[in-house]
């Protein structure tokens, strides 16, 4: 069973063949956050924004629609920390846009049912590492915060409905580059997915959106590095028949391209350029236009305003936002690649038909102490 309708799936195929109709927009409700990841600015970058009231929300959602947009990410911060969030995932699944959560892990028993019955069927959560000292450590030296992922992981496997997907976001870093298999065959053994992101990083002279600012050379890598992680992408290649890894051949270069300071070329199909606001852009937690999370295109833009589908439609947004792509060096934030190389990329575009419709991961039912012994045995394989 496909995890889209059928008049979702014609607005995706829609715009992937005209490329100007946006198939996807981050939506960052909120900038608070109870983690304070190594790898992670976001809670420093959007803590001017004030969060939008669900009335906006819901001028925000009827916008969306009226542009065409098919999927939303309810990001953060941490979007579980809003009281309000089922509420706001039904502010676009009335509206047939289909709506994906993420969560660190605190989202409550409570609250995972109150999405799912607001018609939410799409989550991912961010894990790094079966080692629980690991990713508490790069959760910000949080304590037991692998394990309360751990109890939402099992939440979600008993709580969302057959025909729903999960995923977990892993950020690569040089101190968990030797996990990163373990926890994709973690995911396929549980019936996830995985989506992979290169650590982004940025320099007190040359700040960037979300990129962290490494003062303690914690998550950056040196050119010492580049042979363990050649070898990660070549093995990445190998696995994909056999294990829910997502990202497509294509985006795994670029991964290691990224990491190793070469250029990108997920953009060479379209001059170098990347598709926002085409195929995807991006609200802050105020509700303004960004372009993509390490630009806010313009404050003077609100995606609630009556008049953006006007906007929109005639130009001016692409007017606003073409500046800033023409001089951006490219990113590796996961989606926006995905997205372009899906709608550019035959390849892609058929293994991503392959993956949402003829064989989906099937979410199994565990316990957070049946999980628990799982990641410890794969955790404790020998490579």
């Amino acid at each position: 069973m496909s995890l889209f309708n059928l008049s979702q799936q014609y607005n995706f195929a829609k715009s992937f063949v005209f490329k100007k109709s946006p198939l996807y927009v981050q939506f960052y409700i909120t900038a608070r956050c109870n983690l304070a990841c190594e790898q992670c600015n976001i809670i420093y970058s959007d803590a001017k924004h004030q969060e939008m009231n669900i009335e906006q929300i819901n001028k925000v959602a009827e916008n969306l629609k009226k542009i065409g947009v098919n999927i939303v990410l309810l990001i953060g911060g941490e979007p579980f920390v809003r009281k309000d969030i089922h509420h706001i995932v039904q502010a676009f699944t009335k509206r047939n846009i289909h709506v994906r959560m993420q969560t660190n892990g605190i989202a409550t028993e409570k609250q995972l049912s109150e999405c799912v019955n607001a018609g939410g069927k799409d989550i991912s959560i961010s894990l790094d590492s079966l080692e629980p000292s690991l990713q508490d450590e790069i959760n910000g030296g949080f304590n037991k915060s692998w394990t309360r992922a751990i109890k939402t992981i099992s939440n979600v496997s008993n709580i969302f409905p057959e025909n729903s997907t999960a995923f977990f976001n892993s950020v690569i870093m040089p101190k968990n580059l030797n996990h990163i298999i373990k926890v994709i065959k973690f995911a396929t053994k549980i019936g996830w997915g995985v989506s992979l992101v290169p650590v982004h990083v940025s320099t007190p002279e040359n700040p960037l959106g979300y990129r962290t600012l490494d003062y303690d050379n914690n998550v950056t890598f040196t050119n010492n590095d580049a042979p363990k992680i050649k070898k990660l992408i070549s093995d990445l290649k190998k696995i994909k028949k056999n294990y829910n890894l997502y990202d497509s051949d294509e985006y795994l270069d670029d991964v290691e391209n990224f990491l190793l300071n070469k250029p990108i070329n997920w953009r060479k199909r379209n001059n170098d350029v990347c598709d926002s606001p085409n195929l995807y852009f991006a609200i802050s937690p105020s509700g303004t236009l960004k372009t993509c999370c390490d630009y806010e295109a313009t404050k003077d833009v609100f995606i609630y305003d009556k008049n953006f589908p006007e906007l929109y439609f005639s130009g001016k947004i692409q007017e606003i936002v073409y500046p800033i792509t023409k001089v951006c060096g490219g990113c590796m934030y996961g989606s926006y690649p995905e997205i372009t190389i899906t709608a550019r990329y035959l390849k892609a575009f058929m293994e991503r038909v392959k993956y949402f419709n003829f064989k989906p991961p099937k979410i199994k039912k565990y316990s957070s102490e049946q999980l628990q012994t799982i990641a410890s045995e794969i955790l404790n394989e020998q490579d």
